[in-house]
C-alpha cells in the first residue's frame, strides 16, 4: 500500500476554474456528498477543454472517454461553498491523459479533496482509441507537471 500524502496547495496546480455548488450537492450529513467531487472533476476538465477548443462534444470526430478514477478526501464542502477545480495533468501518452485535479473550497490554500481521471481520446463513431490531434496537444501540454 502506498503511503497517504497530504492535500496539495494551489500552486501546484496549472489552470483553475470556478465552480458554484447546488443545494442538492449537500447529504443527510449536511456536506457534499461524495459523488459530487466526480461530477466537479469532469465538469472543470471538460469545461477546460471545450473553451480551448481540444472538445466539441456536439459534432467533434473525437471524443474524450473516462476509463479510470480516485479520489482522496481532506476536508468537508457543502452548499453554498464556491469550489474552485485546480487542473493538472501528470501523464500525456499519443491517446491518453491522466489529469489530476485539486478541489478547494472557497479561498482555502490546501486542497479539500484532490483526484485525478485518465481520458482516452476516442474516434466518436467506433470508439477506438486516436491519437491526439494538433490542438489537443497544444491544449494540454502547458498543464503538464514533472514526473
Amino acid at each position: 500500500m502506498t503511503e497517504r500524502k497530504g492535500p496539495s496547495t494551489r500552486s501546484a496546480y496549472r489552470v483553475f476554474r470556478t465552480i458554484g455548488t447546488r443545494w442538492s450537492d449537500n447529504d443527510n450529513y449536511g456536506h457534499m456528498n461524495n459523488v459530487v467531487h466526480y461530477s466537479l472533476f469532469d465538469t472543470a476538465v471538460n469545461g477546460f477543454l471545450i473553451d480551448n477548443g481540444a472538445l466539441d462534444i456536439k459534432e467533434g470526430s473525437e471524443i474524450f472517454l473516462v476509463v479510470e478514477t480516485g479520489c482522496r478526501y481532506f476536508g468537508e464542502m457543502a452548499f453554498p461553498d464556491v469550489v474552485t477545480a485546480g487542473i493538472r495533468v501528470a501523464k500525456l501518452g499519443s491517446s491518453s491523459v491522466r489529469y489530476e485535479i485539486g478541489l478547494f473550497r472557497n479561498d482555502d490554500e490546501t486542497a479539500a479533496a484532490e483526484g485525478f481521471f485518465i481520458h482516452v481520446n476516442v474516434d466518436r463513431f467506433s470508439r477506438r482509441p486516436v491519437h491526439f490531434g494538433e490542438v489537443a496537444r497544444r491544449v494540454l501540454e502547458p498543464l503538464l507537471v514533472p514526473a
